[in-house]
């Protein structure tokens, strides 16, 4: 699923969040988190497994053109789980929930959020292919803002984009942790440490 996305909505909830607080809000949306390599190829291998059996009793075939069209079954379905959301859905739920929220706390880091010189950054993550969301914040921010308040937002935005509305899901997430950090991260006149455009990885 590729969602239609409005970039500019997005930039001015984080900068008119930030402008209450010092805390800095980073947005990534990630199209997948998951490898979906193993699973594609262990499920192309048992299609391709499949393909003699019928043609061996129903067709004069010969061996090599059985395994030549064994190859490109493989071949075939091999791309197809792995470029599409299919190959996604084949990987255990936990496992893809394991594999999102690796990528999610990979770009806590990467981005600076748990560098930021306010100790107030938050992260606001979506993986669409596996449908998983998550709001990652600085550890100095757990002694004012309770895990319930974090699910409250959290929830703000899985309940929007179950729909779709990816950049309502967003703009309803920044704007409650905005709020939250206005009250745990009382603005102090400094600059902005990081980005305010939505970070894209396909």
């Amino acid at each position: 699923m590729r969602a239609q996305v409005d970039e500019t909505q997005i930039v001015a909830a984080v900068r008119r969040a930030e402008a209450r607080s010092s805390g800095q809000i980073v947005c990534v949306l990630a199209q997948k988190s998951c490898d979906s390599g193993g699973a594609a190829a262990r499920y192309a291998g048992v299609l391709a497994c499949l393909v003699p059996w019928p043609l061996l009793s129903a067709t004069d075939w010969s061996a090599q053109s059985i395994f030549a069209l064994q190859v490109a079954v493989f071949l075939g379905a091999l791309l197809l789980l792995g470029l599409t959301s299919l190959g996604v859905a084949l990987v255990p739920r936990a496992e893809r929930r394991r594999q999102a929220f690796r990528a999610a706390t990979e770009q806590f880091f990467t981005r600076g959020v748990g560098g930021a010189e306010s100790r107030a950054g938050v992260l606001i993550f979506v993986s669409l292919a596996e449908r998983y969301a998550r709001i990652l914040p600085d550890g100095a921010l757990a002694q004012t803002i309770s895990d319930e308040e974090w699910r409250e937002a959290i929830a703000l935005l899985t309940e929007r984009l179950r729909d779709g509305r990816v950049t309502e899901g967003f703009v309803a997430a920044i704007d409650r942790c905005g709020a939250l950090l206005e009250r745990a991260a009382p603005s102090k006149g400094g600059g902005n440490e990081l980005p305010d455009a939505l970070i894209k990885l396909d």
